[in-house]
This record gives structure tokens, sequence and C-alpha cells, in this order.
């Protein structure tokens, strides 16, 4: 079929997870749990940050922007996944999947990059703190967080607008929750440009931001190892131990998902990969850099005995 006598299809179907319909009612309300823990727990995080000063400070600042890009990039993949869980209503207009596409790719970089200016912060923290308010001041960390979201949404706008150019005449069928990587699969017309695009960018993307956490942790564990103290170490270890275990999850899973080789691969791996970075392991940040937090769990009791407390008095 050429592309000239080719009919664009206007729409797609999302297969989701087609199970039996008693598997699918218990992946609707697993998923219905997390997705609220998420947004409960990345939202009570901002808020925190917001209402103690004690939390205004860089570091502070990179969570607080790491946490906003956490819940806007789980929400636009899983209120579509619940959709289709529930009403079994898996059709989605090109436009609308597009428009998907570029949200998720959008927050996706934020996110690796994000992770990775964080654990420039734990390595000048550590590594150079004589340094710190020099090398992050407020205005030095707000221009590399813009400059950081400048790109994410050119990047992400660029792919939109190549996937909106692609023609697909069928089959329309995407063996995935969201839009993502089968949209192109399904093109009847050219991919070469988008897919040099997809291996420059991923590539660039992937390897400078893995880069800078690897790099960063190195010396971070150089200089804990000069420490002589076994408490010195503990106490310089566990600045950063939360962001380590933030990293080694969301990149482990990316790394799994996407270098296994072909034989292993397939659309359930994919769904099962992408469940847990889009869902499980935004659900956990929140606890993971809060739980063992000192700040966190102080700032915690500040607010509850100056805004709950006083609000349960209130009402009695």
């Amino acid at each position: 079929m050429t592309e000239r006598n080719c009919t664009r299809d206007t729409e797609f179907i999302l297969l989701g997870f087609s199970v039996h319909q008693e598997i699918e009612l218990i992946l609707f309300l697993l998923i219905s749990v997390v997705y609220t823990l998420t947004l409960v727990g990345n939202t009570g995080k901002i808020s925190l940050i917001q209402l103690d000063a004690r939390l205004h400070t860089t570091m502070y600042f990179f969570l607080n922007n790491l946490t906003f890009v956490d819940l806007c990039y789980s929400s636009s993949a899983v209120p579509k996944l619940l959709e289709t869980l529930q009403t079994k209503h898996r059709s989605v207009s090109f436009h609308t999947c597009a428009t998907q596409l570029g949200f998720f790719l959008n927050f996706l970089i934020s996110e690796m990059f994000l992770l990775a200016v964080i654990a420039y912060d734990c390595y000048v923290a550590i590594c150079d703190p004589l340094l710190y308010m020099v090398l992050l001041s407020l205005k030095a960390c707000m221009k590399l967080v813009m400059g950081l979201y400048l790109y994410s949404i050119s990047v992400a706008l660029l792919h939109t607008v190549f996937s909106i150019q692609l023609i697909h005449c069928g089959p329309n069928v995407i063996n995935h929750f969201y839009c993502g990587g089968p949209v192109m699969a399904l093109a009847c017309s050219g991919t070469s440009v988008k897919e040099i695009l997809i291996f420059i960018f991923a590539g660039f993307n992937t390897i400078s931001s893995l880069t800078t956490v690897i790099n960063s942790l190195l010396y971070i564990v150089a200089a804990i190892l000069r420490i002589q103290s076994m408490e010195g170490r503990c106490k310089t270890f566990s600045t950063c131990a939360s962001h380590l275990t933030t990293v080694t999850i969301f990149y482990g899973t990316l790394i799994v998902m996407y270098l296994q080789p072909k034989l292993n691969h397939s659309p359930d791996t994919d769904k099962m990969a992408s469940v847990f970075y889009t869902i499980i392991i935004l659900m956990l940040n929140p606890m993971i850099y809060g739980l063992k937090n000192q700040e966190v769990k102080s700032a915690l009791i500040v607010i509850e005995k100056c805004y709950v407390l006083p609000l349960t008095n209130f009402k009695k």
C-alpha cells in the first residue's frame, strides 16, 4: 500500500492489560490505591516544603521540582489506564495520543535530569561545601531548572510534531496502556528521521544524566571513605542514601526494560516495567526522601502543631 492511497487512522485502540475481567478489577483497585497515594504523598510533600521555612534550601528546591514532575509524570499515563480498566473505553484519538506522548516525554526527560541535578547537589554539599553557595546559589539553581524544563519541553515538542506528521493506515491497535514507542511502529510512512532523532536524544539524555549521577556518587563515596570515624561516614552517607535508592530503582528499571536481549523482550515485560517507573517509583519517592530525613520529620511535627492541632481543637 502506498502512502498516497493510505487513509489516516483517526484513533487508536489501547489494549492495556488484556486479561480476565476479575483480574482487571483487581488491577484497577490496586492501581487506584497506588495512584491516590502518589497524589497524596507528592502533594503533601510540596505543601510541606512550602509551609516550613527551614526547608527553603537549595536541596529542597530541587526536591520540590522533582516532586512536581513526579506528580505530572504519573498523571500523564495513569488516568487513561484506569479508564481503560474500568469502562473498557480503549479508544483514543490520534491527536490525544500525540499529546499524551508529548507530556509523557517531557516529564520523563525532566525526571532524568532532575535526578542528575540532585546528585550533583549532593556532590557539592559533601565534596565542596565551602563553594556550595557559590556554585548553587538560588539564582543559579533557578536558571538550571528553567533550562532543564526548556530543554525537555523542546525535545518533547519536537517528537510530538514528528509523530503527528506520521501516517497511520492500520492496524491501529497499541499493545500498551499509554501512547509511546508502539505508535511509531504502526506508521505506514517513513520513520527513519524520527528513529534517528530518538536515538540521538535518548542516547544524549541517558548518557549525560547517568554519567552525572555516577560521577557524583563516585566522588561522594571517595569522600566518605576518607572520613576516619565510622559515625562521620554514616552521617555523611545518610545525606545521599535516599537519592541513591531512588536513582538505583529508576535507572535500574529503565536498563532492564530497554537493554534486555530481544529474545526476552515482550510487550508484557514492557507493560510491567512501565507500571513500575510510572506508578510504583513515583509513589515511593515521597517515602524514600521523607522517612529517613530528620528535617522532614521535624517539619511534619511543626506543621502538625501549628496547623493540624489548632484546626482539630477549633472543630471541637
